[in-house]
């Protein structure tokens, strides 16, 4: 009897061990294969927050609160900005960019037209919290500000509502049943995930970054070779802590110091089976010849004129705006740092431009190449003693058309400063963003007479040459140096 019971306990954790093993095997399977196997599935049984996110994930709740995403800023760095002294406070919270100026001000709001329709939110509505502004202390209350799902969740939308507290506050915008199907289902951030924010910045599908459009949900090579092949934002803009690689020409804040987003990450140095096209590598940057134009789709915002007001059929109000499709990029050198114009010192203007964010670089930096990138230009308020360039409350404007309480407010809000409206007149400002979206395949790139033909795109001539370097030389050779 005894070796009988013996047997049975063997039979019975050897029973058990498989059904372990089974169980292991399919959470791993969990991992490697989210869409079939949302990980989260059968944890969640209702989802009333973040603190239902906070029960496991804690750490990763810090990590978001001390990112970029949460805080919209960060401390400037010497290998990236020129005219930023480093440590410096800069990024979206901070600086004072010429599209929608700054979101100090229009941070929240809820305005309604004549058909009850809302038109107005508020820069927050792509900040990753419920509309509390990020502080820099960590309390509880600030991790609970953490909206998860903006960035986890697919299929997750809300909306702004005036909260008991009197408060605007943003909800989930959909039932309870399906918030927790939601919730049940996060994943890592697809590229759809990305593309709900940042193909609609600058206030309308496409106005800002010009080369990340709607049309990016559904791409085809013609408009984006790595979209089309199922790659997500987050391939080539990796992360660490929920921390995210990548920083642009015209971005002052940089997430992830020391890991570099760029082409020679995944492609060889030299590419092409052209020997000719590979010795053009080490001048021109890749993007240069494949992004030929950009907003193939969405028309982008290339001219923004603050001091010009205009009434839309909705019945908002709306800055004078210059929008351009097929556009041709402009060609400049990079080495990787930008000259920034300091919101808080004197702007001074250069041919009739104060040069808010600009490429540093030359023919003679060793560092640069050429760079595709789109140039924007705006017309913004300047105080007329102090030089300081204002941010504009974005959201008086679109409902009352009201710019110069507009300004007013923003001066308010940003500087503590109290205008009036004789106390600023208006500069013409200008950008240079570059463009790394929209890569077309080889076959249509540009090709040697796009560049080097008799009306060829670039000006050889701004960019430091003598004349076409088929001629007079590249920067490397003996020719251009006699």
């Amino acid at each position: 009897m005894k070796e009988w019971f013996k047997w049975v306990k063997f039979f019975s954790l050897l029973v058990v061990l498989i059904a372990l093993t089974v169980n292991l095997a399919v959470a791993q399977d969990d991992d490697d294969d989210e869409d079939m196997n949302p990980p989260h599935y059968y944890y969640i049984q209702k989802y009333e927050g973040t603190k239902t996110c906070l029960k496991c994930h804690m750490k990763e709740a810090q990590d978001v609160f001390h990112s970029l995403h949460y805080q919209w800023k960060t401390e400037a760095r010497a290998e990236d900005l020129i005219g930023i002294e480093p440590g410096t406070k800069v990024g979206k919270l901070v600086d004072n960019n010429d599209f929608c100026t700054n979101p100090s001000a229009p941070w929240i709001d809820r305005y309604l037209n004549k058909d009850g329709k809302l038109i107005v939110d508020g820069c927050s509505k792509c900040h990753v919290g419920f509309g509390k502004k990020p502080s820099e202390k960590m309390t509880e209350k600030e991790l609970e500000n953490i909206d998860c799902l903006m960035c986890h969740a697919p299929g997750y939308s809300r909306k702004v509502v005036k909260g008991k507290d009197g408060q605007l506050h943003w909800i989930p915008d959909m039932s309870d049943d399906l918030l927790t199907l939601r919730a049940k289902n996060v994943r890592k951030p697809t590229a759809a995930m990305c593309l709900k924010c940042h193909a609609g910045s600058g206030g309308g599908a496409n106005f800002k970054r010009g080369d990340i459009e709607m049309a990016h949900y559904e791409a085809d090579e013609d408009l984006d070779v790595h979209f089309a092949n199922d790659m997500s934002c987050i391939d080539c803009h990796t992360t660490k802590n929920h921390r995210i690689a990548g920083r642009g020409v015209d971005l002052a804040a940089r997430d992830l110091p020391g890991v570099k987003v760029a082409c020679e990450n995944c492609h060889d140095e030299e590419p092409h089976d052209s020997d000719v096209l590979n010795r053009h590598t080490k001048t021109v940057y890749c993007t240069t010849c494949h992004i030929p134009d950009y907003a193939r789709y969405d028309a982008t915002d290339v001219e923004r004129d603050w001091s010009r007001n205009e009434l839309e059929p909705n019945g908002k109000h709306g800055e004078h705006t210059v929008l351009k499709k097929h556009v041709r990029p402009v060609y400049m050198w990079w080495n990787g740092k930008t000259v920034a114009q300091d919101p808080h010192k004197p702007a001074i203007a250069v041919n009739g431009y104060v040069k808010i964010m600009y490429p540093d670089g030359s023919i003679n930096d060793p560092n640069a190449k050429i760079y595709a990138m789109k140039r924007h230009v705006a017309n913004m308020p300047i105080l007329k003693k102090e030089r300081l360039i204002l941010p504009i409350n974005v959201n008086t404007v679109f409902k009352t058309g009201d710019v110069n309480k507009a300004i007013i407010e923003g001066a308010k809000a940003y500087f503590g400063k109290d205008i009036t409206a004789n106390d600023y007149e208006w500069i013409k400002v200008e950008r240079y963003m570059g463009l790394f979206h929209e890569v077309v395949p080889g076959d249509k790139a540009l090709k040697c007479q796009d560049c080097h033909g008799k009306n060829g795109r670039m000006d050889w001539k701004a960019l430091g040459y003598k004349g076409d370097p088929r001629k007079f030389g590249g920067r490397f050779s003996k020719k251009r140096t006699k």
